[in-house]
C-alpha cells in the first residue's frame, strides 16, 4: 500500500527519468514537518516527559537515578524536534547542571560527616538507612539516615555520643544535598525549557 508521501513524491516525479530522483523527491518530501506520520515527534516527547517526571520523583528516592533519567529525557525531546529549538549549547549547559547535581550530593554529605568527625563506616550506614527507610515511608526517610550512621559510628567507635553526633552530621549532610539535587534538577528543566520557548 503506497504511503502518502510515496505517491506525493511519485506523481512530482512523472515525466522525469531514473529512479534515484523519485527516491530523492520522496525523502525531500517525508523530512518536510508533517510529511510523514513517522515524522510526529510526539510519541518521542511523551516518552521525554515520562522520563523527566520519572527523574524528578528519582531525586527523592535513592533507589532510582533521577538526574541521568532527567538528562536523557531532555536529550531525548531535544532530539525529537532535531535540535530545532535546544541545541549543542543549551544541551551543555544541561550536562553541567546534571554533574553538579551529581556531585553536590556527595560532597555535602562528605562534609557533614567530616564536620562532625563521623568515620567511614557512620556514612556507608546512613546510606544503608536511607535504602532501608524507602520502605517505611517518610518516616523511614527522615530517620533512616540518622539511624544507620549513628549505628555505623557505633560499631566503629564504639562511642554512643560521638555515635550521635555523627548521625546528626551525616544527616544534616545528606538533607543539604538532596536538597541542592533537587534545585539543581528543576534548573535543568528550566533551562530546557527557556530554550523551547525562547
Amino acid at each position: 500500500m503506497e504511503t502518502p508521501c510515496a505517491s506525493q513524491a511519485g506523481s512530482q516525479a512523472v515525466g522525469k527519468s531514473g529512479a534515484r530522483l523519485v527516491v530523492s523527491k520522496a525523502l525531500a518530501f517525508c523530512a518536510r514537518p508533517g510529511g510523514a506520520a513517522l515524522n510526529d515527534p510526539t510519541p518521542l516527547l511523551f516518552l521525554a516527559a515520562l522520563l523527566v517526571v520519572v527523574g524528578l520523583v528519582g531525586t527523592l528516592m535513592p533507589a532510582i537515578p533521577g538526574v541521568p533519567l532527567i538528562f536523557g529525557g531532555l536529550l531525548l525531546a531535544a532530539w525529537a524536534e532535531h535540535f530545532q529549538y535546544v541545541g549543542a549549547w543549551t544541551l551543555v549547559a544541561i550536562g553541567v547542571l546534571a554533574l553538579l547535581a551529581w556531585g553536590v550530593e556527595l560532597l555535602a554529605t562528605g562534609l557533614g560527616a567530616k564536620r562532625f568527625g563521623a568515620s567511614r563506616m557512620a556514612v556507608a550506614g546512613a546510606v544503608i538507612g536511607t535504602l532501608v527507610g524507602l520502605f517505611l515511608g517518610i518516616p523511614g526517610l527522615i530517620l533512616g539516615p540518622f539511624l544507620g550512621a549513628a549505628a555505623g559510628e557505633l560499631l566503629a567507635r564504639r562511642d554512643l555520643l560521638q555515635a550521635g553526633r555523627a548521625g546528626v552530621g551525616t544527616w544534616l549532610g545528606l538533607v543539604v544535598g538532596a536538597a541542592l539535587k533537587i534545585a539543581l534538577s528543576f534548573a535543568m528543566v528550566a533551562v530546557f525549557l527557556a530554550a523551547r520557548i525562547f
